[in-house]
């Protein structure tokens, strides 16, 4: 039986296992929810009550990093780096990306200016302290292999880029590395196709009916 995902179809946290299995090359199914509306059969399983949740013929995981790590030993070769001590700064780093996901989401929320500037330089700041731990050539831990590390960061840069669209952030250059590092997730093919279909517009959408200041126009 192939793996399922269920999913909301805006949240990062899900898009980052579906970035693991389309790089594995995995087929999967995937069933969205309304986390507004939620159903029975997914309350019963879900302890949490939030998305991703795995399928995998009778058992369920849940949490997005422990789900990408079960992919990563079901479905060889690893994503993971092979020095031990590396693999365990990815993880440390995957858990910081998680971090950045609510920093970001409050830039979204953000209702007047002001406080969107204000969010917007607490992200800057956070995603600051990833500059020099970045390579700086090809991905996250250099080079040309694509890392669960890379999968976990790159549904943020999804997002932010929604909001640059209409509202640019006022720290363009600063992080040369970083930028770079995005725009290199942001073209990676599996990363174009774990997005839903229409997910900018659904995005925007959604936080302009909460009256998100980026979403105005």
């Amino acid at each position: 039986m192939k793996p399922e995902l269920v999913s909301f179809p805006l949240c990062p946290f899900v898009q980052r296992a579906a970035i693991v299995l389309l790089e594995k090359e995995v087929e999967f199914d995937i069933t969205y929810i309304d986390l507004m509306d939620p159903p029975d059969w997914f309350l019963a399983i879900s302890p949490l009550k939030k998305v991703p949740l795995l399928k995998l013929d009778e058992e369920v995981l849940f949490e997005s990093a422990v789900i990408c790590e079960c992919l990563d030993e079901l479905y060889p070769p690893s994503m993971h780096p092979e020095d031990i001590i590396q693999r365990a700064k990815n993880r440390a780093w995957i858990e910081f990306a998680s971090h950045l996901f609510m920093l970001n989401f409050q830039v979204s929320m953000a209702k007047t200016a002001e406080e969107f500037a204000e969010k917007q330089q607490a992200l800057h700041n956070d995603l600051m302290k990833v500059e020099p731990h970045i390579n700086g050539q090809g991905f996250f831990n250099g080079g040309e292999q694509f890392s669960i590390v890379d999968a976990a960061f790159a549904p943020l840069f999804v997002r932010m880029n929604f909001v640059t669209q209409s509202k640019p952030f006022e720290f363009v250059g600063e992080m040369p590395k970083v930028d770079a590092w995005a725009a290199r997730l942001l073209a990676r093919e599996s990363v174009r196709n774990s997005i839903p279909a229409n997910l900018e517009e659904r995005y925007i959408k959604r936080f302009a009916s909460q009256g998100a200041y980026f979403a105005q126009p």
